[in-house]
């Protein structure tokens, strides 16, 4: 599956530890701050990527067809591990 650039991988789930633009980590459902406006991770491909996120990969039952459904997954996810 290709990813579509929905950028729920980047809303959803919460991030512990510190990354780059936030110090603190990400709570779950904010978006990430290095996220562009085309839901792009502009963090890609530099080593400045936290592992956590470079773990993602577009997977249908992660992903579902759409963002809600992408979201209401991750989400599900989140929730069951926190």
């Amino acid at each position: 599956m290709d990813c579509r650039k929905c950028g729920a991988c980047c809303i959803a789930p919460s991030i512990t530890t510190p990354i780059p633009n936030m110090p603190h980590g990400k709570p779950a459902g904010a978006r990430c701050a290095n996220l562009n406006d085309r839901n792009e991770c502009t963090l890609y491909g530099q080593t400045a990527r936290p592992a956590f996120c470079a773990g993602w990969q577009p997977l249908p039952e992660v992903c579902g067809q759409s963002f809600s459904e992408a979201m209401t997954r991750i989400t599900t996810l989140e929730q069951a591990t926190a």
